[in-house]
């Protein structure tokens, strides 16, 4: 063999891949399938190191399941909606389907260059109208089962990104995408009914052992399941009642005031006639500008207007001050919030500094409470009710049932289920997104569009104009048409949807990604799905799981597929970082990984980021770690280089008890790695270690170099090594397999197997200590007791020499490992 010279290896192999359609994916009764997949990514325009991790650790699996005879599905595609391409169209004049499509190639290609076993007529691409015909055509699904709605609220939103954004998008206080601050806005927006779908995303939890931990609890925690009491409290003033919902119905008798949201509907009809209107209206302003997580932290400042209102306590008539607070969402609960400061630390911050009266309810068993010694709310979970009429002394669970009972009988309050979770707002005001397919008719009003009309089209005559308002709002060929119903003339609706819709269904796309006629055969999509492995960052946790699952139990309901999970098995990996931080353009710390397979290969850049860290752990960067993989796919190069000719001329097969025992001792080394490799590839995604274990079976083999050795066992030995090394290091190892005389390709090999029998060691290298310190090693048979393993060690000079004229205390053998002689004197 010529010397390893990877540019003209990879680009040999990818283009006979790509004219062979390598990795072209059909059904296949005959074959368990495996469907394998990396989150698809924003077309950029540059892949990054992040994108290198995500897409070698799919790769590895996908071409591992293959060669363990899984007929695999391992797509690719974009999630090219979104504002960073109108962005570029207000900044440098360029049409956003032209900036994408140009950013799509580029990336296509250096997908390519890192030999990534796509089937790329597969892709799937969300801004492409073949695409979003269907995302439309899952609105209108939604739309018709009473899932999607359009309704006045007051929603966030961010000024340079011109749009609103969702709950889930607003990090901090600030926009997710640009990491400037969100305000509060009302406009008319389209949801989606996510809430009636809580109780099943959140049990179904249980449905995905596969999943991280972590990622099943930052769900739960976002769908915020509680269970308390809604009741009723009179307000005489204005004629009303106001609804009000806690989880702590023992601490009712301790109300002293009723905290409304900034938002609340009946802060209008506080306003009428009031002396105090401008003061409430200037503070309601405020607090509606202010994040939610400025109004909802434990630790940020509690303010309030007290209204002039007052309310009576259902439980014991006392009457209650009115305040609007800052500190209470108009979206959890009822927006109305029981003030009880002995029992919650923001309501006793927010008494205190106004002066509010404080009613102990709960108490420590025994103990006697006094406002006057405390400091801050008694907000523990156990204790015993006091002044709180007929359930003093009770404990305060047993009590929590005993007062909504109360509630209940007297019909002034209910049980009730509430969420963190809110409806999914999916309208932006933005060009470069899929129009929802709604017609606004005077007559009619809201009408789908008819599905034989989809997709509804981007126009391309628009002007961008930095602001806020859509160009689609601003486009007349596009916003003025015909009702379908009546004919007369109607609107169109000029929000696009969330591109997290896209993203939310495309894994069912990749099924059957050329039908014209459906989203995709149900017969198809449920051969490959659900993913049997989703890869991806933990970033995604909330938005895009949540919303996949969401989507498909939807689907599931209405009987388009037959699954009600989308995603089997879980994998999220940790960040490539350097110089200890994320790389960013911004830190200067950025890698571009066409220098790195420009100077060392793909086979370089994936082998390094697959063995420098565990793929769910951070990545350090390291040139030299880089370095080191390019010397270690060299060695491999040579050593095969060298034994070439042997490993051609080799029969297949050989009789292992005609080895030497060095021989043997490779042969173990050989099939022990097998081992290793294969359960660590296939049970715990420990490339890295099943990497290491490759580098100490060549190691091993390098002991041979310039030696005799047996040939079978050459052979043997050179086939694994190939084959095991072949889903890290696709490029080379093909060469490799066609160089010595293999047939089709590696990456359509049977992965390879051990024999048991050849795991067995026939000696074993155990330590001397004497006091825990090493002192000596030893070769000993692997199978002898603990009795004589310490007749060994006792034997050994450097034993006898350390304990002479000592009393020995006693002798530790632990088998195979070590034997410790503990001594003193």
């Amino acid at each position: 063999m010529e010397k390893y010279s990877p540019s003209e290896i990879e680009k040999k192999w990818q283009k006979k891949w790509e004219e062979e359609q390598a990795y072209k994916t059909e059904m296949d009764a005959e074959r368990p399938k495996y469907y394998a997949l990396e989150m698809f990514p924003y077309p950029s325009g540059n892949l990054h190191m992040g994108h290198v991790r995500n897409y070698s650790i799919g790769d590895v699996m996908a071409r591992y399941k293959t060669m363990e005879g899984f007929n695999v599905l391992h797509p690719m595609g974009f999630d090219s909606f979104g504002m960073p391409a109108e962005n570029a169209a207000i900044k440098h004049g360029v049409r956003p389907g032209d900036w994408t499509y140009s950013n799509i190639d580029n990336m296509i290609r250096q997908q390519k260059e890192m030999g990534l076993s796509y089937d790329w007529d597969r892709k799937a691409i969300t801004c492409s109208p073949d695409y979003y015909k269907w995302t439309q055509w899952f609105f209108e699904l939604l739309y018709k089962r009473g899932l999607a709605y359009k309704k006045e609220a007051s929603v966030n939103w961010c000024d340079t990104c011109g749009t609103v954004l969702a709950n889930e998008q607003v990090i901090d206080g600030k926009c997710w995408r640009c990491d400037n601050e969100v305000h509060k806005k009302d406009l008319s927006q389209w949801f989606l009914k996510i809430t009636d779908y809580a109780d099943r995303l959140l049990k179904d939890l249980d449905k995905l052992p596969g999943w991280p931990e972590r990622v099943k609890t930052m769900q739960n925690n976002w769908i915020g399941r509680s269970e308390g009491l809604e009741f009723d409290i009179d307000v005489p003033q204005l004629n009303e009642k106001l609804s009000v919902y806690t989880t702590r119905p023992d601490t009712a008798y301790g109300i002293t005031f009723v905290a409304l949201a900034a938002e609340h509907p009946i802060i209008d009809k506080i306003l009428e006639n009031n002396p105090k209107a401008e003061e409430i209206k200037a503070f309601c302003e405020k607090a509606r500008n202010q994040s939610e997580l400025e109004r909802t932290s434990s630790e940020s400042e509690k303010e309030g207007v007290f209204t002039g209102v007052y309310a009576v306590n259902p439980f014991n008539g006392n009457k209650v001050e009115l305040w609007v607070t800052n500190y209470v969402l108009a979206d959890y609960g009822t927006g109305a919030v029981m003030g009880v400061p002995a029992g919650d630390q923001r309501d006793w911050m927010f008494a205190k500094k106004y002066n509010l009266p404080i009613i102990i309810t709960c108490q420590p068993k025994g103990v006697t409470l006094k406002l006057e010694e405390m400091d801050h709310a008694y907000d523990e979970k156990n204790g015993e009710l006091v002044n709180s009429g007929e359930f003093d002394g009770m404990e305060m669970h047993a009590a929590m049932s005993a007062i909504m009972d109360k509630a209940e009988k007297e019909g002034f309050g209910k049980r009730k289920v509430n969420y963190r979770l809110r409806d999914w707002l999916i309208s932006r005001q933005r060009y470069w997104g899929a129009p929802i397919p709604v017609i606004h008719c005077p007559h009619c009003g809201e009408v789908l569009v008819p599905e034989e009309d989809l997709p509804v089209k981007l126009p391309e005559n628009v002007s961008f104009e930095q602001g806020a308002v859509s160009p689609l709002a601003q486009c007349e060929e596009f916003v003025n048409c015909k009702c379908p119903k009546c004919g007369a003339d109607a609107k169109r609706e000029t929000d696009t949807m969330d591109t997290f819709i896209c993203s939310s269904w495309y894994f069912l796309r990749y099924a059957d990604p050329h039908n014209d006629k459906a989203p995709f055969a149900k017969d198809k999509v449920n051969y490959w799905a659900p993913v049997d492995q989703y890869i991806g960052g933990i970033e995604h946790a909330i938005l895009h799981l949540l919303y996949s699952r969401f989507f498909t139990k939807v689907l599931h309901d209405a009987g388009l597929v037959d699954f009600d999970e989308p995603f089997n098995n879980l994998l999220t990996q940790g960040m490539v970082i350097k110089d200890g931080s994320k790389m960013s353009k911004s830190k200067g710390n950025v890698v571009s990984p066409e220098e790195i397979i420009e100077k060392y290969g793909a086979d370089t850049a994936r082998l390094f980021i697959l063995f420098a860290a565990p793929v769910d752990r951070d990545l350090e960067w390291s040139d030299q770690g880089v370095e080191g993989s390019f010397r270690f796919l060299a060695r491999v190069w040579r050593i095969l280089s060298h034994f070439e000719e042997t490993i051609k001329g080799a029969a297949e097969g050989y009789d292992a008890a005609s080895l030497t025992k060095e021989e043997k001792e490779l042969r173990r080394i050989l099939h022990t790695t097998i081992k290793k490799v294969t359960e660590d590839v296939r049970d715990r995604f420990m490339f890295n270690t099943a990497i290491s274990s490759i580098m100490e079976l060549v190691n091993a083999f390098y002991a041979f170099d310039g030696k005799a050795v047996n040939s079978g066992l050459v052979k043997e030995l050179a086939s694994a090594l190939v084959r095991m090394l072949a889903p890290f290091a696709p490029h080379i190892t093909e060469e490799l397999w066609h160089n010595l005389g293999g047939e089709g390709s590696v990456h359509a090999q049977k992965w390879p197997s051990y024999e048991e029998s050849a795991l067995v060691q026939d000696e074993v290298e155990i330590v001397l200590q004497i006091n825990g310190k090493v002192r000596d090693k030893v070769m000993i048979p692997a199978g002898i007791d603990r009795a004589e393993m310490e007749k060994v060690a006792m034997e050994l000079p450097r034993a006898k020499e350390l304990t002479e004229g000592k009393t020995i205390v006693k002798v530790i053998c632990v088998p195979k490992k070590l034997v410790n002689i503990v001594v003193k004197g």
